[in-house]
């Protein structure tokens, strides 16, 4: 297995697919980086020199991945709260942020809702004598 930029990538795997596992780098970029280095998209991470591997390292360390691109987003998400803007505001309150409608969806963001006037019978009647007492 060789280890690039923190990330073990699987032998049986092919390089270009491989590349992809690492957080920040995606199919169009992991082509790109493969092209620049006039290395073959097909050939398996087994199948790779050290030689090449180095280079490769070397081509990603130029690009935001892992733990670089996570900070960045934190901090990016951390000013945008702090200067309050829209974008800032929605963060905080756990809300979408690129403009999805809320009434109706974005249920995994909001939080689980209970369900209000939907009784069973049992329940109902326990409710009742309470509300007739108090």
């Amino acid at each position: 297995m060789a280890r690039i930029a923190g990330v073990e990538l699987q032998d049986n795997w092919r390089v270009e697919y491989a590349l992809t596992n690492i957080k920040g780098i995606g199919m169009s970029l992991s082509k790109k980086i493969l092209d620049e280095l006039k290395l073959n998209k097909g050939k398996r991470v087994s199948e790779l020199t050290n030689d090449e591997i180095a280079k490769i390292a070397g081509k990603i360390e130029e690009y935001p991945t892992e733990g670089e691109l996570i900070r960045k987003v934190r901090a990016n998400i951390s000013r945008l709260t702090a200067i309050g803007s829209y974008v800032g505001i929605r963060h905080t309150k756990g809300l979408p942020v690129r403009g999805q409608r809320t009434k109706s969806n974005a249920r995994t963001k909001r939080g689980k809702r209970k369900t209000v006037g939907a009784f069973k019978k049992e329940a109902m009647t326990k409710v009742q004598p309470a509300k007739k007492e108090g």
